[in-house]
């Protein structure tokens, strides 16, 4: 693995990418594209949300009518978008647009095949698509404390260090396309797990009257820490769920992604597979549209304290 992309000088001769697109402006985009207004760049954003419009606008954002429309008007566009659907749609928009110099930066977790395909759907048209997911959630992306897994083409990606860093603390070059979704795979797979297993030990203090959130704060200074426990175990006390800054429901996504490509690696994967029934469960109990923290009420709720 290569070290942190650092961002590089900006000498005179060279054009810098000032014109950044946003395609997707949910939880994630929104963060990231007010993070850009703040760092400078002139943010253009498409998302088929009216709402989603009007907050990318209140944001110092200029909403477009399309995704074609979007890559008319900016440099490079940074794809977070829901399915591999939405992303085949988008592709076919943005290379119809002619905008052989453009750069699109590809966010979302979806499979490298729906990846690779849009890919060479833009790369026809002399398009440059990289593969940058991102580790972090919607709460953290609103401070800037993403970072990103950039895999693709290396000019590309040295390029747009200067993005990134509007956006993220850190970024890496992965190396080849699809890297970045194998490495965003490996840290789900962690999170998956994390989430669970904080669950479990903040139910247990509070079965024994420590409240979560002091937990949070001592255990976070300890060996037992983790950024799970850091970010969703505040969420896990006073039903902090209902915000959510990764849904139940969207996560049921990555949590298939994960399970196929641990069967195509034949890794076992025991913990993995012991997570799984718990957000399953968690679904069944009407969290799909709450924050994975709502493992916590399926844990809760499999159990009664002792009387």
């Amino acid at each position: 693995m290569r070290t942190p992309l650092k961002t590089p000088r900006t000498e005179p001769s060279t054009a810098p990418l000032q014109r950044v697109g946003m395609l997707g402006v949910g939880i994630m985009g929104r963060a990231m594209a007010a993070n850009l207004v703040q760092a400078g760049f002139a943010v253009s954003g498409f998302d088929p949300d009216r709402q989603a419009m009007k907050r990318l606008k209140a944001a110092g954002g200029t909403p477009c009518a399309s995704a074609g429309d979007l890559a008319g008007v900016v440099d490079v566009i940074i794809c977070a978008l829901p399915s591999p659907e939405a992303l085949h749609d988008a592709a076919q928009q943005i290379a119809a647009c002619g905008q052989r110099k453009l750069l699109v930066v590809e966010t979302s977790t979806l499979g490298i095949a729906d990846k690779t395909a849009a890919r060479d759907t833009l790369k026809a048209q002399g398009i440059v698509m990289l593969d940058c997911p991102l580790s972090g959630t919607g709460a953290q992306a609103v401070h800037k404390d993403l970072t990103v897994y950039a895999s693709g083409p290396k000019a590309a990606i040295r390029k747009l260090a200067p993005v990134f860093a509007g956006f993220s603390k850190n970024s890496f070059d992965l190396g080849a396309f699809g890297n970045g979704m194998k490495m965003k795979l490996m840290a789900n797979l962690l999170v998956a797990i994390h989430n669970v297993s904080t669950a479990e030990a903040l139910l247990l203090g509070q079965r024994w009257g420590i409240r979560p959130k002091d937990a949070v704060k001592v255990l976070s200074d300890g060996a037992g820490g983790s950024r799970m426990l850091q970010i969703r175990g505040p969420l896990m006390e006073g039903e902090g769920w209902n915000t959510p800054t990764m849904k139940v429901g969207i996560w049921q996504k990555d949590m298939q992604l994960i399970a196929a490509a641990l069967a195509e690696a034949q890794v076992p994967a025991p913990l993995f597979a012991a997570s799984v029934p718990v957000y399953n469960a968690a679904m069944a109990l009407g969290h799909a549209e709450h924050d994975t923290a709502a493992v916590f009420d399926v844990l809760s709720k499999m159990s009664s304290p002792r009387g």
